[in-house]
């Protein structure tokens, strides 16, 4: 059985990387907003991966992380890759394919 057992069979778990490093404001702030989200719009079914390029920065290289912090969505698929502290909840729905994108706002 699998590792979540809580979960339904048609439950789609998130698996997001949060690329960062260490505990530099911009990090810390990235998490918080990825948490926030998370807990808003997915409801426990998403685990999130912290990834510190200061302790492990050939883990970088795989998924061509050129800036910190990068967040990757990893499942479900298509990859998704969002750089920044996140701050923008909008565009990371928008980013993560959460919520459609709004047209004509501006």
């Amino acid at each position: 059985m699998a590792v979540n057992d809580s979960y339904n069979s048609d439950d789609e778990i998130w698996i997001l990387k949060l690329y960062v490093a260490g505990q530099s404001p911009k990090s810390v702030t990235a998490f918080k907003n990825l948490k926030k989200i998370c807990e808003e719009h997915l409801e426990g079914k998403y685990k999130i991966k912290i990834i510190d390029l200061l302790e492990n920065p050939q883990l970088g290289k795989g998924d061509q992380i050129l800036a910190i912090p990068t967040l990757i969505r990893q499942l479900p698929e298509p990859v998704k890759k969002i750089i920044g502290d996140l701050s923008n909840t909008e565009r990371v729905l928008v980013g993560l394919d959460l919520q459609p994108e709004k047209r004509g706002t501006r």
